[in-house]
């Protein structure tokens, strides 16, 4: 059995329609579970439930954690934590290995320029010493021979079909389509690495199934080369047949936004990924695996011809 905590999020979606081509044996644990696959197992939990993590871990070979919690620092600070270290409890108790979906948000600042497997650790915002917790508790156990896990890292992520999980989407792709200007966070002459979702999807799923990949930190597909803010905005312009409107939100902007918008004051900490470049290598993966990721014009006609026709 191989179950997808957090099976509703556009990560979590693209795992589980990946998923058959190793495996029948799905089972989708959210709040309220909806099949992908013909023949998966829906398991409606609460995961912030320690008992509730228990019973939906039990029966599995492979466990992979994609839920994503609500974009709030101190939802994060309470929810992580417990609901990891159930995980690993849960994993341990029932034998199952453990494939953690995890972002960069843990890495030293001054290094998102150039992000490897081995970049250093570091974290100056609050959301990103939550990540660093959390993932040191998943390295832990492995060092500890407490359960067999790997972590599987993507950077920001876009795809189709996600609705209010990609700041892509919402402040590019939406607003453009809307005959509004798009949005874009610090300055658009620096590079951005944004990783496809169905590409994060399948690769996760190989990762899933490969013995030797346990044990290690992977960073998922994600194509060379990034646009620069401005790139991005002309290239999804020109597929939506719009003009390249922009307005650019520096760090003090955002924090006035954040005084009426939650979510954008939530941002203000993270604002040092769009104020230098922001480039993803995932080498080191696609060396392993033979998997080359969708270039990133790809992807943008995909999103437009599934969601904006």
């Amino acid at each position: 059995m191989h179950t997808i905590l957090g099976s509703g999020g556009a990560i979590g979606l693209e795992l589980a329609k990946a998923l058959p081509q190793y495996t029948r044996s799905i089972r989708l644990v959210s709040r309220n579970p909806k099949a992908v696959n013909s023949d998966d197992e829906l398991h409606p939990a609460d995961l912030t439930n320690r008992e509730s993590v228990l019973r939906a871990v039990e029966g599995s070979e492979v466990v992979y954690v994609t839920v994503g919690f609500a974009y709030n620092i101190k939802v994060w600070q309470e929810t992580w934590p417990p609901f990891m270290r159930n995980v690993i409890e849960a994993c341990n108790t029932h034998n199952a290995k453990l494939v953690f979906f995890d972002n960069i948000y843990m890495y030293d600042p001054t290094q998102v320029g150039n992000m490897k497997e081995h970049t250093p650790v570091g974290p100056t915002s609050k959301k990103g010493k939550v990540r660093e917790q959390v993932a040191n508790m998943v390295l832990d156990a492995i060092q500890s021979g407490k359960i067999e896990a790997l972590i599987a890292r993507s950077a920001d992520f876009y795809g189709p079909g996600i609705k209010n999980t990609s700041v892509l989407t919402e402040t590019v792709f939406n607003t453009l389509h809307a005959g509004k200007k798009a949005n874009w966070l610090g300055n658009l002459r620096y590079k951005h690495s944004y990783t496809y979702t169905p590409d994060a999807g399948k690769a996760t799923a190989m990762l899933g199934t490969s013995y030797d990949a346990f044990g290690h930190v992977w960073h998922l597909p994600t194509a060379p080369n990034p646009p620069t803010g401005k790139e991005w905005i002309e290239m999804i312009a020109k597929e939506l047949g719009v003009e390249p409107k922009v307005q650019v939100a520096n760090k003090f902007m955002v924090r006035i936004l954040g005084l009426f918008m939650p979510i954008m004051k939530e941002m203000v900490e993270m604002m040092y990924q769009y104020e230098n470049d922001y480039v993803f290598d995932s080498s080191r993966f696609e060396q392993k695996f033979k998997m080359k990721p969708t270039p990133y014009a790809d992807g943008v006609k995909e999103i437009v011809a599934q969601d904006y026709q």
